[in-house]
């Protein structure tokens, strides 16, 4: 690069992790000088912010650099940063000479550093440390939206499910301080910002690695509900074996905190759950659902699953439907099962041909539409508060969500973004609400 760096483009793929890790980032690019544009073939700089949850995610991001190594993309400066740095460290250089610098996901905050290394020594810089110091300068987040935000509460995991890469991408569980989370939540209701989404890859965890604190999440969710001017809390996302009571207490009487919680499965066969190292029977999840909807009467539910599991029989998979049949769950993502470098379930032989696998898939697929379906009906007629988050991609008429998550289009002035709305619901459109503003 023979010029300084003054535009820079990041793409993100994966959870809401790393959309807030790509916001961290670009408030630290800003700080340093630096524009963002949208255009990724103008810019000085382009980060891929990867993820390595399945394995498409990861083709994207191979197939992208390989395909700007092809390329005459001489004058920019190209970097790796998330769980794919983590995850396959070792011969990324090797891979993709082109590739300038390569930061795992516990040193985001060495980006300008290492930036600036790469400028001034012209050689491949590798930042991939195994343990997270929570040292990151929050209130610098550059946010797309203007009314509400992610903000992170909690890096890690310890739970080492045997499909998952996110506890050696990631590293153990690292909670951030409260008055840091409080600090910063404050300063977005400053700015104008009415909802908060806390982020953790387990938030039911927050605070069991600092005892010494006294603060559980119940505890934290409670100071912020105190918070005045923001107007909902939400939270992703919630291991079973770590709901407690106070948080099903927490959801039933904070008013801010949305009645709304993404709540693993992954499989309804209890075999098949022990062979993922979930650490709890179908049975025990199925007794949290019914203690958290005789507590929280109104609560809406999301799920992950995963078919196609190592030695899933037909019989496991007949658990997994009926669950879903029963639970019956607002939202689900649903994939199928794909073998992760690095975990133990990759020394099991992947042995539910991909035909079966697909077939499970499609039929969770179209049951969850029809519970979808009629939970839309249901709510036909009905109003709801609504907040108004932005225009949608027509530019004409407005998106927003309900507390339980679903997604409202409506008809408004340009004032309306930013406020709650009493909307009432008259018809939907696949996996979206219509409505019109109650006056």
């Amino acid at each position: 690069m023979d010029r300084p760096l003054k535009t820079f483009f990041i793409r993100t793929y994966g959870c809401q992790m790393n959309e807030l890790d790509t916001e961290i980032m670009a408030g630290q690019l800003i700080k340093k000088g630096l524009s963002p544009i949208q255009d990724e073939d103008s810019a000085d700089l382009l980060i891929f912010n990867t993820c390595s949850i399945r394995d498409l995610a990861e083709r994207k991001v191979m197939g992208k650099l390989g395909l700007i190594g092809r390329g005459s993309k001489k004058n920019v400066v190209i970097g790796l940063t998330g769980c794919m740095a983590m995850a396959k460290k070792n011969n990324l250089f090797q891979k993709f000479p082109h590739l300038d610098f390569v930061i795992g996901t516990n040193n985001i905050t060495d980006l300008g550093h290492v930036i600036d290394e790469v400028l001034s020594t012209r050689r491949q810089v590798m930042k991939t440390d195994e343990l997270f110091e929570e040292n990151l300068d929050y209130l610098a987040t550059r946010r797309e939206s203007k009314v509400k935000a992610h903000v992170s509460i909690i890096r890690g995991c310890d739970k080492f499910c045997t499909y998952c890469v996110v506890p050696y991408t990631r590293g153990s569980e690292v909670s951030r301080p409260p008055e840091s989370i409080l600090e910063e939540c404050r300063s977005l209701v400053d700015q104008g910002y009415k909802e908060v989404t806390l982020l953790g890859q387990n938030v039911n965890s927050y605070g069991k690695d600092q005892p010494e604190w006294n603060c559980r999440f119940h505890d934290l969710l409670a100071r912020l509900d105190a918070i005045q001017g923001l107007e909902r809390i939400r939270f992703l996302t919630s291991h079973p074996v770590d709901i407690t009571i106070e948080l099903m207490q927490a959801l039933r009487d904070l008013p801010k905190l949305c009645q709304f919680v993404h709540f693993p499965l992954q499989a309804g066969s209890s075999r098949i759950l022990k062979k993922m190292h979930r650490i709890y029977t179908a049975e025990e999840y199925f007794e949290k659902v019914d203690q958290l909807r005789s507590i929280v009467p109104n609560v809406s539910l999301g799920t992950d699953i995963i078919v196609g599991f190592p030695t899933e029989t037909d019989e496991d998979f007949e658990a997994t439907y009926e669950a879903m049949k029963k639970i019956r769950f607002s939202l689900a993502f649903i994939f199928a099962y794909s073998a992760r470098k690095g975990t133990p379930a990759q020394r099991w032989k992947d042995d539910v041909p991909e035909p079966v696998k697909e077939a499970r898939l499609q039929r969770l697929l179209e049951l969850q539409d029809q519970i979808s379906s009629d939970e839309q009906h249901q709510m036909l007629g009905k109003t709801y508060e609504v907040l108004v988050e932005r225009f949608n991609k027509d530019g004409r008429m407005l998106k927003g969500r309900t507390r339980c998550w679903k997604k409202v289009i409506l008809e408004g002035p340009s004032q309306l973004i930013g406020t709650l709305q009493q909307v009432h619901i008259h018809s939907f459109s696949h996996q979206t609400l219509l409505g019109k503003v109650v006056q």
